[in-house]
């Protein structure tokens, strides 16, 4: 069941990024990339069971701000794609900072306090490994797929650029991020499992994504007609 949800989930997320694309144009896939800053990290406090191993949610919401950084990358150039990371790393510092904020604030009995507690407690360390792996993963993410296309700037190797660009940063993402936010919280065959199948996630998402930067790349954003 998880397998299915986990599907549909990333073909709604694709979908989704495609349509804000559309009707908002380089604003939304900016605002895209500040909002599943902040989702991936609240989704990724949660572990699930994927295919017998141990995997936790997020990895849709992360893999598609490399989708929208890539399509910025290729339609609109690399000063465009920095500053849509500089907008992620922003909006995700500026969350952990407020969420910290509020829980020093005492509750009234019979509030959420606890189970607010419970999610944005384990935040500040799982932001430390995320701000630190997006920062250095989507930078080398820029990198590569300009580096890429400059090679062979031709569409027909887009899919190239797409998948090993973003197979390369998340690899670096997950080396980081993984044992920084799980190490001594999990036990390591757990936290083993987790990179594993962390690593693998991304992999297939960015695999699946590639159909979508296609047809984002084809699309004329309502507020350029």
């Amino acid at each position: 069941m998880n397998e299915l949800l986990w599907i549909a989930l990333a073909l709604v997320n694709f979908t989704a990024l495609g349509f804000v694309y559309k009707y908002f144009g380089l604003t939304g896939l900016f605002a895209w990339i500040a909002m599943n800053a902040v989702i991936a990290n609240i989704q990724v406090t949660k572990t699930i069971e994927f295919f017998g191993l141990t995997a936790t949610l997020g990895n849709i919401a992360y893999g598609s701000i490399f989708l929208a950084t890539d399509a910025i990358s290729e339609k609109y150039g690399i000063k465009e794609a920095k500053k849509a990371v500089i907008i992620g790393f922003v909006s995700l510092l500026f969350f952990v900072l407020v969420m910290q904020m509020s829980l020093l604030f005492t509750p009234q009995s019979g509030d959420v306090h606890d189970a607010l507690s419970v999610i944005f407690g384990l935040i500040p360390r799982i932001a430390l490994g995320s701000i630190i792996a997006y920062l250095l993963s989507q930078w080398l993410d820029v990198y590569l797929f300009q580096y890429i296309k400059k090679k062979s700037p031709d569409d027909g190797k887009l899919y190239v650029r797409n998948i090993f660009s973003t197979a390369t940063s998340q690899l670096i993402d997950t080396v980081i991020f993984v044992p920084i936010a799980f190490l001594g919280v999990f036990e390591f065959a757990i936290v083993f499992d987790i990179f594993i199948t962390t690593y693998l996630i991304k992999l297939f998402v960015a695999l699946i994504d590639t159909p979508f930067i296609y047809w984002i790349k084809s699309i004329t954003p309502k507020s350029a007609q």
